[in-house]
């Protein structure tokens, strides 16, 4: 081989020296193609998919109460336009693969963490103001705590999301500035126990007079034990217990929409009298909130399994 070849080949491998068979890191704002961050934006999409869940369970479920309120005060239309754009910004986050977090998603995901907490402090004050304050007749038929903190919670959510597809090539993404796989499991587990005392203190008002009222505060917490343990022993290893309860949750989710549509039919007047049963039955968009948190769990386990021990 002459000379001038070799000067050529050498030139070539400092120009490239990666082979063809390796991936390459992409260009800043290059779609995620051919490195680490190309897996991940599954589990970006997936916790997306998890905050939407959680604010369209949120946007059906204040829309129902606060009918019933009459919208007295102008403030509890605010869940509304909260809970449509962290949707909003759930389906463009899914839908897009860019390497970085947008700032509008990041702001509607704010601003219904914000929104949440405020309506949080909002039915607690609702409550205490009532005679009695804390009362069981109060927490049972007053304004739900609840549900405003499943706004926040699908508010954090989509911030996770947005906090992992912002990873930087070599790192472990970041939510908050922690950890975002232990972090993000850790908040599913949090998530799961708040949503499975709402449960309780509802399904206990209706005496659980149906056996399978059992099963959304029974097997729940089972889900919220096992991702728990992964985010405080965050090690790259499967868990597949964790995942088999995860999934048991979020079918649970979806059977719970089944089971409180039928305890509404059988209230007077069936589906004929809707508007009313809507509002005093099972409230039918509750249950999927299990079915976002626990595909919150399965997207914390996929990146712990990659970036555990980091």
């Amino acid at each position: 081989m002459s000379g001038p070849t070799r000067e050529a080949d050498f030139a070539d491998l400092v120009d490239d020296p990666a082979p063809a068979h390796v991936a390459r890191e992409p260009r800043p704002g290059a779609p995620l193609r051919g490195y680490s961050h190309s897996v991940e934006i599954g589990q970006v999409r997936m916790v997306h998919g998890a905050a939407a869940m959680l604010a369209m369970s949120v946007l059906a479920d204040s829309g129902i109460e606060h009918s019933r309120g009459q919208y007295h005060n102008p403030a509890m239309f605010t869940p509304l336009v909260s809970s449509t754009l962290s949707i909003l910004a759930s389906l463009d986050g899914a839908a897009r693969s860019e390497t970085s977090a947008h700032p509008l998603r990041l702001a509607s995901y704010g601003i219904a963490m914000v929104v949440g907490l405020v309506g949080t402090a909002f039915h607690v004050h609702n409550i205490t103001k009532k005679p009695g304050g804390f009362s069981w007749e109060n927490l049972f038929y007053q304004a739900p705590i609840g549900a405003p903190a499943a706004l926040s919670l699908s508010g954090l959510l989509g911030l996770a999301a947005e906090g992992i597809r912002d990873e930087k090539p070599g790192e472990s993404p970041k939510l908050l500035g922690l950890p975002a796989a232990p972090a993000l499991a850790g908040l599913t587990a949090l998530g799961l126990l708040g949503t499975t005392a709402e449960v309780s203190l509802l399904h206990f008002r209706g005496n659980f007079q149906n056996p399978l009222m059992y099963l959304p505060v029974a097997l729940p917490p089972i889900a919220a034990a096992l991702t728990a343990e992964a985010a405080l022993r965050p090690h790259k290893r499967p868990r597949p217990q964790a995942k088999l309860w995860l999934g048991i949750t979020a079918a649970l989710g979806v059977a719970g929409v089944a089971a409180h549509a039928y305890g509404t039919h059988r209230y007077s007047g069936g589906w004929k009298n809707w508007r009313q049963n809507l509002v005093d039955g099972p409230p039918i968009p509750a249950p999927p909130a299990f079915s976002g948190l626990a595909l919150a769990g399965f997207a914390a386990l996929a990146l712990l399994e990659r970036h555990g021990d980091d």
